[in-house]
């Protein structure tokens, strides 16, 4: 499966698919050229998974509004809901990892938390 380029315009519809990775990247950057072929070989390996880009030359504002500070970083969702942030290009056995680790997530579980944390916040204010 190939990679999907994300922008503004199409970032939140695509991070509601079930599994979706996003590497923000720029083409100068030395560290994101050597993650790309291991970034498209997962896509190949798991194609029940949304694999996206963003340049983040391209999408300045994209980038700012989800604080990237440093490239590449890679993000992990699951049904919208942000589970995974880092920076710095993973080896395939990490990126392998990190995808056991993302089907593995009890959903409930995690909206259950995210609920207990709006409640608790919405009481002390």
């Amino acid at each position: 499966m190939a990679t999907t380029e994300l922008q503004a315009d199409n970032f939140e519809a695509t991070i509601s698919e079930p599994i979706v990775l996003v590497d923000f990247w720029a083409a100068w950057c030395g560290p994101c050229r050597g993650f790309a072929p291991v970034f498209e070989e997962a896509s190949e390996k798991h194609p029940d998974i949304v694999f996206a880009k963003v340049d983040t030359e391209a999408n300045r504002e994209l980038s700012a509004a989800l604080g990237i500070m440093s490239i590449p970083t890679l993000m992990a969702f699951r049904d919208g809901i942000l589970l995974h942030s880092q920076a710095g290009a993973l080896p395939p056995q990490a990126l392998e990892q990190l995808i056991e680790g993302l089907r593995a997530v009890d959903m409930d579980d995690v909206r259950r938390e995210m609920e207990a944390q709006n409640q608790a916040a919405e009481a002390s204010r």
